[in-house]
């Protein structure tokens, strides 16, 4: 699943998380300040992370949505051939199951956080299939702008300014008859420190123009409901 009603003006704000947790302060004040929820999506090293805890918990009791994103953030298929397999089954289903136990000890359960997004957002069909044998739904982000890029820092081929990753969103936006309808918005919660261009700054701004042209942001479960 990669995005839900293209009939309605309504769109997900996605993080995910591994190593770092930059933006954490920033983005819990700008989504309690514009009063929205957003969907975080945590590794199993980021959940364990005695730094991030109180980060977490707080997302937690501010009702934001926290889903899975693998226990170490595993590459499952290969860059140049997607159908070459970089796991097995096993090595998968214990990867996965740990990572659900680390967000058990935060009382996030299965059955409350059923969405799944793969680590470097990278899967193939078996992927696909092994997570729905685990009850889950495997999810990835609306094709289309740069925003899974601000990550990048400058010595990257692929680097992309917060600037061009901000006027992607709103060009696509602008160049589609649906827009953002249904979109699911993939950021990182925290980036490489050789990243002084830190998008979460723009956040603010994103969300008031994104509400200005009418949208509403909501978690991923009411998404993909």
């Amino acid at each position: 699943m990669v995005r839900g009603d293209t009939t309605k003006k309504e769109l997900a704000l996605v993080f995910t998380g591994h190593e770092f947790a930059d933006g954490g302060t920033k983005i819990l004040q700008t989504l309690k300040q514009q009063n929205i929820k957003a969907s975080f999506f945590f590794t199993g090293d980021f959940y364990r992370n005695k730094n991030f805890q109180p980060l977490i918990q707080q997302l937690k009791k501010d009702g934001h949505y926290l889903g899975a994103h693998s226990d170490k953030h595993l590459l499952y298929t290969d860059w140049n051939k997607r159908d070459s397999l970089l796991v097995s089954k096993q090595q998968f289903k214990k990867d996965l199951l740990q990572n659900y136990a680390e967000m058990n000890s935060y009382g996030i359960s299965k059955t409350k956080a059923s969405f799944f997004l793969p680590p470097y957002e990278w899967f193939n069909d078996s992927i696909t299939v092994w997570t729905k044998q685990l009850g889950l739904q495997l999810i990835n982000y609306s094709q289309g702008t740069r925003s899974a890029a601000d990550y990048t820092w400058p010595e990257l081929p692929n680097y992309q300014s917060s600037e061009a990753i901000y006027q992607s969103i709103f060009n696509y936006e602008q160049s589609k008859p649906s827009g953002l309808n249904g979109f699911i918005l993939l950021l990182h919660i925290g980036t490489d420190p050789r990243r002084s261009d830190k998008f979460y700054h723009l956040l603010p701004q994103l969300i008031q123009q994104i509400k200005t042209k009418g949208y509403k942001l909501k978690r991923i479960d009411e998404i993909l409901k």
